[in-house]
């Protein structure tokens, strides 16, 4: 199977203008699993977010998938595929046989035959996962892995740049909505 390189330039703009320009994370980054799954042509795509206290996953947007498989199961940070959070790579290739899912049964029952995971980084930092799930044995580019890392930095970044915004809108409301005796000390 020879590796095609299917993240284009043209893809990597629509997606870059996609987080540039949404002040709201969870449909910004449903548009994104969405774009992602028809632009390499997989069978799905989720974007999960680390909650540190529980050491687990939270789903934060998905496209492609069945809700059966999104409700599988609470997603421990370090059973499931663990080594993106070290802020590497993971790349499944073929499902059979390999022991790095939390999940195996689920996945063949999904029918996903391939895996790769991504670190979502913010000031280096692992903040977050992009799994991409494919209905086929995957032999996925090295350009393609390159700007997927670049795409979950992007993806940190705004991930962080949304959720200051909507503090800062809130704080702005609060500020807006005090007594007006109040509002004139301001």
């Amino acid at each position: 199977m020879v590796r095609e390189d299917k993240i284009t330039i043209d893809i990597f703009k629509v997606v870059a203008k996609a987080i540039a320009e949404s002040d709201n994370l969870p449909i910004m980054l449903n548009h994104l699993a969405q774009l992602l799954v028809a632009a390499l042509e997989i069978k799905g795509c989720s974007i999960f977010v680390l909650d540190l206290e529980r050491e687990e996953l939270e789903p934060i947007a998905s496209f492609g998938l069945s809700t059966s498989y999104q409700r599988k199961g609470t997603i421990s940070a370090n059973k499931s595929i663990g080594c993106t959070l070290r802020g590497e790579p993971v790349i499944i290739r073929d499902l059979c046989g390999s022991d790095r899912l939390q999940y195996p049964d689920a996945a063949r029952k999904e029918g996903i035959a391939a895996i790769v995971s991504m670190p979502i980084f913010f000031l280096q930092e692992v903040i977050g996962v992009l799994r991409l799930y494919h209905h086929e044995v995957w032999d996925i580019s090295d350009k393609d892995v390159d700007s997927l890392l670049i795409l979950g930095e992007n993806i940190g970044m705004s991930m962080m740049f949304t959720r200051l915004l909507n503090s800062l809108q809130v704080i702005k409301q609060a500020v807006e909505d005090l007594p007006p005796e109040l509002n004139r000390l301001m």
